[in-house]
């Protein structure tokens, strides 16, 4: 009898952290799978709330200036106050040099600061700073602001 006990914990004991691993491996499987569900929602309704979130953070060459690539909502890729959000909290702190990107299309962010013809045919607006060369300037897509003096190619 107290084989057959021994048997039944040394069971419970090896089969109840497998249950608790393979529990949290199906817990995993569905957030993945409910994420990539979600995703066309996310795309309308970003986690920030705020409209926009980062994406991407790509250096400059090795200068070490930062280039912020930013995904816009695209039921409010026309409202200006979410670009403004946007620029005062991650230019904030950036005394010298800091350039903003922005699209409400995520599958064209590029991975480097360097842009293709499409992603900069897609760029919603642009803003730079740079203290150094004298420059603060915001520049818009015609789909944006078509009365914009300064629309981006």
């Amino acid at each position: 009898m107290k084989k057959n006990t021994a048997y039944v914990l040394l069971f419970l004991a090896l089969s109840i952290p497998f249950t608790v691993f393979a529990s949290t491996k199906e817990e995993n499987s569905d957030t993945v799978e409910t994420e990539a569900e979600a995703q066309p929602e996310e795309i309308n309704e970003l986690e920030s709330g705020n409209g926009w979130k980062t994406v991407l953070i790509a250096e400059l060459g090795k200068s070490g200036k930062k280039v912020n690539m930013v995904l816009v909502e695209q039921k409010r890729h026309t409202d200006k106050t979410v670009y403004s959000n946007a620029i005062s909290r991650l230019c904030q702190g950036e005394d010298e040099f800091c350039r903003v990107r922005f699209w409400s299309d995520a599958r064209y962010i590029p991975e480097r600061a360097a842009l293709t013809a499409e992603q900069n045919k897609q760029l919603k607006a642009d803003y730079l700073f740079n203290k150094t060369a004298g420059i603060r300037e915001l520049r818009w897509s015609c789909g944006v602001d078509p009365n914009s003096q300064n629309c981006l190619p």
